[in-house]
């Protein structure tokens, strides 16, 4: 069993354009590509990388994410809560029951883990 992975890199993968699931465009005409690099064996897990141009999203999360932003800036707002503004270089999780506004503000490019079960 191999337990080490190397990821592929997204020149050799195809990506897709279709807006995910529970996301609904609030403003502008933000442009999504994601490109799932491995999912794991038994279904848990998902890593890849995911583009987005400047707009905004309504969005409602089934699944717990890590997320290492790698360029661009993104204000996200929990239903009634309070903004988190995140910038290439910063780390953050969104849970799996998260509800709220994302706001893309620069064209944003960054590395997602997903936990699926």
């Amino acid at each position: 069993m191999q337990t080490v992975t190397r990821l592929p890199a997204t020149s050799t993968v195809t990506p897709s354009t279709a807006t995910l699931d529970g996301w609904v465009v609030t403003a502008g005409t933000p442009q999504m590509t994601t490109w799932v690099l491995h999912e794991a064996a038994d279904g848990t897990m998902m890593a890849g990388i995911w583009e987005c141009t400047p707009g905004s999203y309504h969005a409602t999360y089934t699944a717990y994410e890590y997320v290492v932003l790698i360029e661009g800036r993104i204000t996200i707002t929990p239903d009634g809560g309070t903004p988190v503004t995140v910038a290439a270089g910063d780390a953050f999780v969104v849970e799996k029951d998260f509800k709220g506004s994302w706001v893309i503000e620069e064209k944003v490019r960054k590395h997602f883990d997903f936990r699926l079960k």
